[in-house]
Parts: C-alpha cells; structure tokens; sequence
C-alpha cells in the first residue's frame, strides 16, 4: 500500500510549531478537519513508547473517536514517528526555513475510505494547524 503525503509551511518558528503540535493544551484547538468537529480531550506521553490519545468529536455529539498510537521515534524539533491503535504508521517531519517551519506528514492509508478522501482530510487537519499556529 501505497503512503499518503501531506504538508505545509506554517509561518513560525521550528520552536512554536514544535510546541503547538506536541502540547495537549494546542492541539485540543486545531486538531478537527472541518468546523462541526472539534477535540474535546488530548493527551500526550511525547517520548518513544509514550502513548497519545486525541479524542475527536462531531460538536452535536452524534459520533466520536479516540484518534490514538505509541511513539517509535521523537526528536525535538525534528521529527516524530508513531504506529496508530490499527498499525498505521505515521512520520511527521519538521524542518526550518528562515523564518517558517515546513510540517511533512506521511501515513499508511486505512482499506476503507477513499485515499483521496482521506488525504483531504488529514490536509484539511493540517491546514487548521497551520491557521492556529501562524495567529
């Protein structure tokens, strides 16, 4: 099967970016690919074998799910790599450009939604990071 890629440049330094996407308390306010989700809880052991769990929800509580995985790698300000609670696996690259930070992530895609489907909405998740970052 083959890997998904999506990416994009945040305009802030390594060091914000890094902090944002890591800390439970930033991640519960981007982590949603639309406007009717949001994450209502986040926890994160960021260290190799820590676990995480991002709970996400739609807003009129009709569905929600536990977004969870183990940490194989996790290297400050450079890169995290984890398996998912199915065995998907997940790189998540950051590097620094002057003044921004460019965020790559590549995923093993799921059998049951389309991978265009779901490269749009890991896209629309990153974007969302991208907006709260940059404020």
């Amino acid at each position: 099967m083959n890997q998904v890629t999506v990416k994009a440049e945040i305009n802030a330094s390594i060091q914000d970016v890094w902090e944002k996407w890591t800390q439970p308390a930033h991640v519960m306010q981007w982590n949603n690919a639309s406007d009717d989700w949001h994450c209502p809880s986040a926890e994160n052991d960021l260290r190799e074998g820590g676990a995480f769990t991002f709970v996400m929800a739609a807003k009129d509580g009709s569905m929600s799910f536990p977004f969870s995985g183990i940490y194989a790698h996790v290297e400050l300000h450079k890169g995290l790599a984890y398996a998912m609670s199915d065995g998907r696996k997940v790189q998540v690259t950051f590097e620094s450009i002057g003044n921004s930070t460019i965020v790559t992530e590549v995923f093993d895609p799921e059998n049951i939604h389309p991978v265009d489907f779901q490269q749009a909405g890991w896209q629309a998740i990153l974007n969302n990071f991208k907006s709260y970052a940059e404020k």
